[in-house]
C-alpha cells in the first residue's frame, strides 16, 4: 500500500472488521432500513401525547442498519418516560461527513457511532466533547476494561463504548486432531506435522504479512507498531523478534492474503485460520463443523498471551450537542449503557457487547464465539486512535512482506521501513 491512500486505509479497515458482526441473524432481526430525518441534526420538538415534547437525537453511523437498528429500538424503548427518542442515519464515508458537519448543529448529528481508531482524528477535528461534560464516570463503570481505553484520546474519555471485535482461532472440529494446543511452540509443532505445502493442505493458515493480523505476536512479544506518543516502533527490538518469530510460521501458512487463506478453510483445504467474526456466516455457508478459541488461550515462548487488536465501536458526542442538548444526550448515554443493550446486541446481531454485565445473562455467556472474544479483551489492545496509525500500516505490511515473501534481513529491512513510517508521519504534520 502506498503513502498516498495510507490515510484512508485505517477507515477502510475499521470498517471492513465489523462488518461480520450482525451477520449471523441478519435474517431474523426485526430492524428493517434505517432512515433519516430531512435535517439531520436538528432538534426536533413532537407533541407526542398532547403534553409533552419529544427531543429526536440523531446518530450517524457507517456501519451494519441492522445493528444500528438493534440499538436504536433498545434504546428507544428504555428512553419513553424520557421524552427522547433516537434515530440513527447511515453515513457512507463518515470521516468526511463529519468533516464537513461535525460542528454543524443545523445540518449535522448530535452524536455518531463508529470504530475507535478514528477517535484522535475527530478529536483533532474539534468537534468531539469528551462524554464526561455530559454524564459521570458511574454511567460507563461497568464496561470491559479494554473497551473504555479505546474510547480515550489524550486522558479524555470521549466515546461509550458499545461493542467489539478481536481476532480468533477458528477450527475445524472434523478435521483437527486431538486438543488444540496451549502454547504456540506446540501450536508450531501441529503445524509442521499436519502441513503439506506441496499438497496445499494446511495445519493453521493467516494472514502472515497483514500487519492487524501479526499485531497478536508483535504486541504479546512488547514491541509495537507506533505508541501513544506516535512514535513507531517497527525497528524496535521486541518488534523485529516478533517479525522473526512470526515468519516460521508464515512459511506453513500458504500465501496469506485474504481470499486464500478463507477460500482454503472454507474448502477444508486448512484445519484453522486465525481469523475475525466476519468469517463465521461464511464458514457455516461452507458447512465447517466450527470450533473456536481465543487467542489469549495461546502462550507465546515468552510467558506472554498473544495479545490482538481489537476494534470498539462507541458512541461520541459533538460539542455542539453537549451545549444546547445536554439532558438529552446524558439520557441517550445512559440508555446505550444499560447491559441490556448488549444482551439485544448479542442475541440479534451476534456482537460481543462492551458492558461486562451483559455476560451474566446465559444467553450472552454461552455464545462460543463471544465469549471467546471476552476472554480475548483480557490481552487484546485497542487499536491505537492516534491520527498518525492510519500511515503506518502501509510501512508495518512492508516489513512483513519484505521480510515473509522476499527473504529479506529483518533489521535492514526494519530500519528501512522505520524511516518511511517516519516521513509518512511527519508529512501529515
Amino acid at each position: 500500500m502506498k503513502r498516498k491512500i495510507a490515510v484512508m486505509l485505517g477507515v477502510t479497515m475499521a470498517m471492513g472488521l465489523f462488518a461480520g458482526c450482525g451477520a449471523e441473524n441478519s435474517e431474523t432481526s426485526s430492524g428493517g432500513t434505517v432512515t433519516g430525518g430531512t435535517e439531520t441534526g436538528v432538534s426536533e420538538k413532537e407533541k407526542t401525547d398532547g403534553t409533552a415534547d419529544t427531543d429526536e437525537i440523531h446518530i450517524w453511523h457507517d456501519g451494519d442498519e441492522t445493528i444500528m437498528q438493534v440499538i436504536e429500538d433498545q434504546v428507544n424503548d428504555s428512553l419513553a418516560e424520557d421524552h427522547v427518542t433516537v434515530k440513527f442515519e447511515k453515513k457512507s464515508g463518515l470521516t468526511d461527513q463529519i468533516k464537513l458537519y461535525g460542528n454543524d448543529a443545523e445540518s449535522g448529528p448530535d452524536m455518531y457511532l463508529y470504530a475507535h481508531d478514528s477517535l484522535g482524528t475527530f478529536v483533532e477535528m474539534g468537534v468531539l466533547a469528551p462524554i464526561t461534560d455530559v454524564i459521570d464516570e458511574s454511567v460507563y463503570a461497568d464496561m470491559l476494561p479494554m473497551t473504555q481505553e479505546a474510547g480515550q484520546y489524550k486522558e479524555e474519555q470521549y466515546l461509550l463504548p458499545v461493542y467489539f471485535e478481536t481476532l480468533l482461532f477458528m477450527y475445524n472440529k472434523d478435521t483437527w486432531e486431538g486438543e488444540v494446543p496451549s502454547t504456540t511452540e506446540d501450536l508450531y509443532s501441529y503445524m509442521e506435522a499436519h502441513t503439506d505445502t506441496a499438497a496445499g493442505t494446511y495445519a493453521v493458515v493467516n494472514q502472515h504479512s497483514t500487519a492487524y493480523n501479526v499485531a497478536p505476536v508483535i504486541n504479546g512479544f512488547g514491541g509495537y507498531i507506533i505508541d501513544k506518543d506516535a512514535k513507531p516502533g517497527l525497528n524496535d527490538e521486541k518488534t523485529k523478534e516478533a517479525v522473526t518469530y512470526n515468519k516460521k510460521f508464515a512459511e506453513l501458512e500458504a500465501d496469506g492474503d485474504y481470499n486464500t487463506v478463507t477460500a482454503l478453510f472454507n474448502e477444508g483445504k486448512a484445519s484453522a485460520i486465525v481469523g475475525g467474526p466476519w468469517l463465521v456466516s461464511g464458514i457455516r455457508e461452507a458447512g465447517i463443523n466450527l470450533g473456536i478459541r481465543s487467542l489469549s488461550d495461546f502462550t507465546l515462548p515468552n510467558g506472554e498471551a498473544l495479545a490482538p487488536y481489537a476494534g470498539v465501536q462507541g458512541v461520541g458526542v459533538m460539542k455542539h450537542a453537549a451545549d444546547t442538548k445536554k439532558d438529552a444526550i446524558a439520557a441517550v448515554l445512559k440508555a446505550l449503557a444499560q447491559p441490556e443493550v448488549g444482551v439485544a446486541l448479542a442475541s440479534q446481531a451476534n456482537c460481543a457487547p462492551a458492558n461486562a454485565k451483559s455476560y451474566d445473562t446465559p444467553e450472552v455467556s454461552e455464545n462460543e464465539m463471544i465469549a471467546a472474544m471476552k476472554k480475548t479483551a483480557e490481552t487484546a489492545q485497542p487499536m491505537p486512535n492516534i491520527p498518525e496509525m492510519s500511515v503506518m500500516w502501509g510501512p508495518a505490511e512492508s516489513l512483513l512482506a519484505a521480510v515473509n515473501k522476499s527473504g529479506e534481513d529483518v533489521d535492514a529491512a526494519a530500519d528501512q521501513y522505520e524511516e518511511e513510517a517516519e516521513t509518512a508521519i511527519a508529512d501529515m504534520q
